[in-house]
């Protein structure tokens, strides 16, 4: 997991692939969940996806959107949405990053619609 985490300091989202039967998986694991096999490498995503369902959380504070994103590579993400005023689904949306203090990133999305 720390490889995982370190690589968003550069802005990187990584994505577990099975080098046995050739699945993509996220959240990292220790063995692939279509296979089994142990043979994982780490492989940069591309950064796109459509949202699944979403829901906007309204506590304390600004409401939110949480959303799941379906990323072009098939895993679900559960993320936010940020600076979208009317989130759909199917909605295709860009990979964006969240600072932490610490110097890491969290992966947020984007409204890809219209680029």
């Amino acid at each position: 997991m720390s490889e995982w985490w370190e690589a968003t300091r550069d802005h990187r989202l990584l994505l577990q692939h099975c080098d046995g039967c050739g699945s993509v998986q996220h959240y990292p694991r220790a063995l692939c969940i279509t296979c089994g096999s142990s043979d994982l490498s780490f492989r940069e995503a591309v950064g796109t996806g459509v949202v699944d369902s979403f829901t906007v959380v309204h506590r304390a504070g600004e409401p939110y959107v949480l959303a799941r994103v379906r990323l072009t590579e098939g895993p679900i993400l559960l993320t936010h949405l940020d600076d979208i005023a009317e989130p759909r689904c199917d909605m295709p949306v860009l990979l964006a990053w969240r600072p932490l203090p610490d110097g890491r990133h969290l992966p947020v999305f984007r409204s890809a619609d219209g680029l």
